[in-house]
């Protein structure tokens, strides 16, 4: 049952279709035109694919956590074409789809860390355990300090156990490297993003679970709950 995937929670575009014999995908750096960009890449990668709206089974992206325009964009646009179709939708943690997107490129990953930078100086920060085929929780995606995230990355490490198969992926290390310091596992990558594949992978075992949810159910995962800066933080160029 082919997958259409989403993904444009950092400055990517990311679009996939397929299912677990094979997929097309288009990426594409687009830094904040996500919005201008996603609907003709939408029918490009469609097109490709020589498949419909209407020939697929699920549409999934990734919810964040993540830019906050850049969430909402997928959110809405997989909202749009499921509300034209009747297809039911896959939200998709984007620290999650980097773990797949790490899994898909290494190889036999099973203990990972994800971290992207959240500006402001923070990080988005979740771990995850690979077992029967689907990723496991062990520390729910949260917005913090690098120094706090490095603590609760080793503080699930050594509850979970197994601590030389850890590894740690995520652009949060190119800008916070010291995250890393405490992972000697299998790999440490700051160049491992969230990709439409990796979304529509994990769609796929959603869907075996029974895990979709409606156009009206689709929220975006935020963590970090402020949505606007104040004037010093704008002029000194944060951002959101």
């Amino acid at each position: 049952m082919p997958v259409l995937a989403l993904e444009t929670s950092t400055h990517w575009l990311s679009v996939a279709v397929g299912d677990a014999a094979g997929w097309v995908t288009r990426d594409v750096e687009v830094g904040p035109g996500h919005s201008g960009q996603i609907l003709p890449l939408v029918q490009e990668t469609l097109a490709t694919a020589s498949l419909s709206l209407k020939q697929l089974g699920v549409i999934a992206f990734g919810a964040g956590p993540g830019s906050f325009t850049g969430v909402r964009i997928a959110c809405g646009v997989a909202q749009g074409l499921a509300l034209g179709t009747g297809l039911p939708l896959a939200p998709v943690c984007s620290l999650q789809a980097i773990a797949e997107a790490a899994r898909l490129k290494f190889g036999n990953l099973d203990h990972l860390c994800t971290v992207t930078d959240a500006r402001m100086r923070e990080v988005y920060a979740a771990a995850w355990r690979y077992r029967a085929g689907a990723w496991e929780e062990m520390l729910a995606p949260m917005v913090a300090h690098p120094d706090e995230a490095a603590a609760c990355f080793w503080e699930t490490v050594e509850k979970v156990g197994n601590q030389e198969a850890w590894g740690i992926v995520g652009d949060g290390l190119a800008v916070y490297p010291e995250l890393g310091a405490n992972f000697s596992g299998r790999v440490a990558d700051a160049m491992v993003r969230p990709t439409a594949q990796a979304v529509g992978m994990l769609a796929l075992t959603m869907l075996a679970r029974g895990a979709l949810v409606t156009a009206a159910e689709a929220v975006p995962l935020y963590v970090r709950q402020r949505v606007a800066l104040t004037s010093a933080e704008r002029a000194a160029g944060e951002v959101l």
